[in-house]
This record gives C-alpha cells, structure tokens and sequence, in this order.
C-alpha cells in the first residue's frame, strides 16, 4: 500500500487533533451517591448494620495500582447461618464496582484477599449480604498518593 502526501497530512492532522481533545478528555468519576445506589442495588433497598465484617486497606497507598485489600466476615458458615456474598466498591473510581465474590456454606470461612486500582483519595466500601437477609458494612478511606485508574 502507498500512502501519498494527501494521506498522511490527513493523519497527521487528525493525530494532532485527538492528542489535542484526548489529553482534555478525563474518565467519568463515581460519586459517593454512585456508591450508595450500588449498595443499595447489592442489599435489595435494606440498610446496611456494622458489625461482622472487617475490611482491611492500607491507610495511604503508595501506588494506586495495586492497593492490597482484604475481606474477613464473621459467620459460622453452616447451612442455617452463612455468607451469600460480598461486594467491594470504591467511591471515586470511574465504576464504583470492583469486584463481588460469592460463599456457600462449603467455603468454610468467609474471607478474601486481593489487590485493587484505585484513581485517587477515596473511601472503599465491603457489602456482606447473609443467608438470613441481613446485611452488614464496612468501610475506610485510603489516601492514593500515585494515580491507578485515571493519573
């Protein structure tokens, strides 16, 4: 294929213009009302109790990349009384949710661990939903000193 004068001022010009209107372009941000709907949407319209689940973040994260969380929740884990599920939001990236995991009675313990993004500053949230219904949460603020999702 050959590529003549015409084209590849063409490209040029339009390279130069996305570079332009691209590098003002920022990601859409979840707001704390973003995070409520969502825990709201994951409980079923009931409020969240404290208590039963502790969430584990460092206090500032050095690199937003790979901030290091993690899930534990009270329960016996029998038939009668256990986890159904958790969910991880974080209120200040561009989707507030991050990631949901799901427990039976055979998982034996209701834990977890992983690493998350995070675009800035921002409080994250866990979400346990129970057997029963109830519904429990917890939730730090993170200081992200190196951007993840959006610097």
């Amino acid at each position: 294929m050959q590529v003549s004068r015409r084209n590849l001022l063409s490209l040029s010009a339009g390279a130069a213009v996305l570079s332009l209107v691209g590098g003002r372009l920022a990601p859409a941000g979840a707001t704390p009302a973003a995070a409520g709907e969502a825990v709201m949407a994951f409980t079923g319209g009931t409020e969240p109790q404290t208590g039963r689940i502790t969430l584990t973040a460092p206090e500032i994260a050095e690199n937003g990349n790979t901030v290091p969380i993690s899930v534990n929740v009270d329960s016996p884990m029998t038939d009668a009384d256990y986890v159904q599920s958790v969910t991880i939001l974080a209120e200040g990236n561009p989707n507030p949710e991050v990631a949901t995991l799901h427990f039976t009675p055979m998982s034996g313990v209701a834990v977890a661990t992983t690493r998350i993004r995070l675009a800035e500053t921002q409080n994250v949230i866990a979400v346990a939903r129970m057997s029963d219904g109830s519904v429990y949460m917890d939730k730090k603020e993170v200081k992200v000193t190196i951007g993840g999702c959006g610097g």
